[in-house]
């Protein structure tokens, strides 16, 4: 058996739930959380435009890796804190336009029960599980488990707040277009808070593994271009920044073991390196013993209970149907192993806590 990869156990005074509430606490705004002690001091500074822009994917591991230490990334590192869990999109985009823990949004991973459903929905693309047919015909997430983003809040409070993504208006089509709406926007005359996002490197890094010199150069021209955006930016605070990091992984598929799946009320949820079950009355005890047997030197496999207690989703206070959409256990990634149950199969993934995927960077440019 290998060595178990070595864990990062969430800290939720120094993460990505943290940055946006430095950005209320600059805003003279109520927080919902801790802020972010990393980033406090540079926005104690008097700069007209403040903008958090996310890199999906670029961790700290994936950013030591693939790009030059002297470069323009690695020379503006400020510091390295931690993603939230799961180290997901879903869990930790949206930490980072909410300043919410998991615990207390409730959009945990990629696909999550809802028991008002009383089905596992595809959270992002509101679909029911492994298809393309409707969850419902609502937005299952936004209708169940809202949120505010702070944009939202900040313009509420007479501010001006603006995001930046491929699926918001004004659509921007590529990485080009987002910087262009940043330089823009950063003209005007008005103190403003800009959020930006970017799908990459986390697509390809799925699709080809962290040591992919396709990953390599695509990162390299993302560094080239929000380098240049930075170089053109004036009287502004710009925080670079990821929601989680990657590792390459071998993986099972979990029908392939029907004597698991006979244990189950459905399948899992979650992430294929955090998984929930939900498990049938009087088979625990089956369950327990053949997923330690199959997998017990690849994943933890803990009560939700216990989960609970370690605060593993948060310390905050929980969103009513957080408890409902867990189920019984929790199974977590020990080592370089995904465990999937009807995603498409990747090279690379995240949503465990090691270290390639718990620590993200903070990238920090000061443009007087």
């Amino acid at each position: 058996m290998k060595e178990p990869k070595k864990w990062v156990w969430p800290d939720y005074e120094n993460c990505i739930a943290n940055l946006p509430n430095s950005i209320l606490k600059k805003w003279n705004l109520p927080t919902v959380g801790k802020t972010l002690s990393l980033a406090d001091p540079y926005l104690q500074k008097d700069y007209k435009n403040v903008v958090v822009f996310l890199l999906d994917g670029m961790g700290q591991f994936v950013l030591e890796k693939l790009l030059d230490a002297h470069g323009p990334f690695r020379s503006h590192l400020a510091g390295v804190y931690q993603s939230v869990f799961l180290s997901t999109t879903v869990a930790a985009t949206t930490s980072a336009m909410s300043g919410l823990q998991p615990c207390q949004h409730s959009w945990l991973g990629w696909d999550c029960y809802y028991p008002q459903v009383g089905q596992n929905v595809t959270v992002f693309r509101n679909t029911l599980q492994g298809t393309m047919d409707p969850a419902a015909d609502y937005p299952v997430a936004w209708t169940l488990t809202p949120y505010k983003d702070i944009t939202v809040t900040i313009r509420k409070a007479g501010g001006k707040a603006y995001a930046r993504m491929p699926f918001l208006e004004p659509y921007p089509k590529n990485l080009e277009e987002i910087c262009c709406g940043i330089e823009q926007l950063c003209r005007e005359p008005d103190p403003k808070y800009i959020y930006a996002y970017w799908n990459q490197p986390d697509d390809l890094l799925h699709r080809h593994g962290c040591g992919s010199d396709l990953v390599k150069e695509a990162l390299e021209d993302i560094e080239r271009t929000i380098s240049c955006l930075a170089d053109r930016l004036e009287n502004t605070l710009l925080f670079i920044t990821a929601d989680h990091g990657h590792v390459d992984t071998r993986y099972a598929v979990l029908q392939d073991y029907p004597n698991l799946c006979d244990c189950l009320v459905r399948l899992p949820s979650l992430e294929p390196r955090a998984l929930n079950f939900f498990i049938k009355e009087g088979k625990r005890e089956t369950f327990e013993r053949e997923f330690k047997k199959e997998f017990g030197d690849q994943f933890l496999l803990m009560p939700m209970e216990e989960a609970l207690g370690k605060n593993l989703f948060g310390t905050g206070n929980h969103h009513p149907l957080f408890r409902s959409m867990l189920g019984d256990l929790l199974a977590i990634a020990v080592q370089d192993f995904s465990l999937y149950f009807g995603q498409e199969r990747w090279v690379s993934t995240h949503g465990g806590l090691t270290e390639e995927e718990m620590r993200i960077p903070l990238l920090v440019w000061e443009k007087p």
